[in-house]
């Protein structure tokens, strides 16, 4: 009996010691940059082949201390994208601007990644989307 007792003890302990671990690594920290993207994709719609393929994506820092983006990067090589390299104070805005190549024909979908400190999104995916038509094949 007095070793169920304290067989009975010890699983007990172990439960409350791991339970209490579990609750500790869920937590969310709630000090620190934060990113808020005012929209995460931008859709060309059609457009004709060498046109305009610019868009921006402008974000907020809406945490309490300071954001920096590491590394923006595209999944190929036809978009480039161009960021601000500063840190982004509290309250300030950023953006992020990509230039597809428009002279490839047909439709695409493509994403960038954003690596940045931010402790609700340290890596965030922005879409562009959209269809390039030869300039006689666009449609209004």
């Amino acid at each position: 009996m007095k070793k169920f007792f304290l067989l009975s003890m010890f699983v007990s302990m172990a439960l409350t010691v791991l339970n209490a671990q579990g609750t500790q690594l869920q937590e969310t920290p709630t000090d620190g940059p934060k990113i808020e993207f005012k929209e995460t994709e931008h859709n060309y719609g059609t457009i004709a082949k060498g046109g305009d393929g610019n868009c921006e994506f402008t974000f907020t820092n809406t945490g309490n201390e300071p954001l920096i983006l590491s590394n923006v990067k595209a999944s190929c090589g036809c978009t480039t994208p161009s960021w601000t390299k500063e840190p982004i104070m509290p309250g300030k805005t950023g953006s992020i601007k990509v230039r597809y190549n428009t002279n490839n024909v047909g439709g695409f979908n493509k994403t960038i990644t954003v690596t940045s400190n931010a402790i609700d999104a340290p890596r965030t995916i922005l879409k562009i989307k959209g269809t390039v038509l030869q300039p006689n094949n666009t449609k209004e």
